[in-house]
């Protein structure tokens, strides 16, 4: 994917490391951005070596994420997923990789261990 995008927020919430039966694994965590009268909460994962990118991190640390926006379709249904590969805490500390690091072999973001995986259930707990 050619283009990288750069955010800066808070931690919000850290989940996590998630690992499929296929040896995949994956970490989602949230950043909360001012906007306005209503901040957005924008949920990320990393996947592999990445999940350590938070390792260090606290909720309420300001950060800058780096991330690329990954899409697929799975049985008609389709999957935006915020795939960081750069976490950089702005009070001091960093967490770096210089690379998204992709390669053909990665599962697809938000489907876990492949085609072959039931895709995990989303909540649907919008308040409007």
């Amino acid at each position: 994917m050619g283009k990288s995008f750069e955010i800066e927020g808070r931690l919000k919430v850290i989940y996590d490391i998630q690992t499929f039966n296929s040896g995949f694994t994956k970490r989602e965590f949230v950043v909360e951005v001012e906007d306005g009268n209503y901040p957005q909460m924008i949920k990320f994962e990393c996947v592999k070596d990445k999940t350590a990118l938070t390792d260090g991190m606290q909720v309420d640390d300001p950060v800058k994420v780096t991330f690329d926006i990954r899409g697929n379709e799975y049985k008609e249904r389709f999957y935006v997923n915020l795939n960081a590969w750069k976490l950089e805490g702005l009070g001091g500390g960093a967490a770096a990789s210089p690379d998204p690091g992709y390669g053909d072999e990665d599962a697809p973001p938000g489907i876990g261990a492949g085609p072959d995986a039931e895709p995990e259930e989303e909540e649907d707990d919008i308040p409007f």
